[in-house]
């Protein structure tokens, strides 16, 4: 490789996990029980954030009565995304990598770069996504970081940072981050990363990714390789 890289962090929905728009379509659900109907492209702005900082954020924007939100309700809120989250990813015959993410790990692995995974989800969605896919037991990904696991989800650093410290890297330009969202790109440059590159393979189109500043946008992880 080009560069000296040492870990390589992934988003996972939309990114490393094809997204058919089970996330939406759980913000729905979850919205409509309290009698609100959120535009889907609504809902893609708020994509990659922490689930209860995307609840908040729609919440302030949507709801007529804003003395309603409070913690409680965000909480009982996000107590039923992740219920419907659970329930779809447990059962679903439909959960599978995105074309070449798997490639791209073994390349990444092949060069001696460890894999991370982070993400919005809290982690009773994310270890039920993981587990089915294998990635931690066959050795295809070294950490999974869910956004409770740290003090700040995304665009904060702290997902990255949680990465590093379990991979002994100390320097923020031996990492590269990928994501599909706004907040992805934003969490790569807040860290300080080699490289922040966005993929439009999920909730964004190249038009909108470019806005953030990426270091790289790609359509496939296909092309991930070839840069680095």
């Amino acid at each position: 490789m080009k560069y000296s890289i040492q870990l390589a962090v992934f988003d996972i929905s939309g990114t490393t996990v094809k997204d058919k728009g089970e996330i939406t379509a759980a913000f729905e659900k979850t919205f409509q029980q309290k009698g609100l109907s959120i535009p889907k492209n609504k809902i893609a702005g708020v994509m990659g954030y922490k689930k209860t900082d995307a609840i908040q954020t729609l919440l302030e924007e949507f709801a007529e009565d804003k003395s309603v939100i409070t913690a409680n309700l965000i909480n009982e809120m996000h107590a039923h995304f992740i219920e419907t989250m659970i329930d779809y990813y447990t059962n679903t015959t439909e959960l599978e990598p995105l074309p070449f993410a798997e490639d791209t790990f073994e390349f990444l692995k092949m060069n001696n770069v460890r894999i991370g995974l982070d993400t919005g989800f809290y982690s009773e969605i994310t270890n039920v996504v993981i587990d089915r896919l294998g990635w931690l037991k066959n050795n295809l990904v070294d950490y999974v970081v869910s956004s409770n696991e740290v003090k700040a989800g995304r665009p904060r650093p702290y997902m990255i940072h949680e990465m590093m410290k379990r991979a002994n890297v100390t320097d923020s330009k031996k990492v590269i981050k990928t994501g599909d969202t706004e907040v992805d790109i934003r969490e790569g440059i807040n860290a300080e990363c080699l490289f922040s590159i966005a993929v439009t393979t999920g909730a964004y189109a190249k038009q909108q990714l470019e806005l953030y500043k990426p270091d790289f946008i790609i359509d496939s992880l296909k092309e991930l390789p070839s840069l680095l």
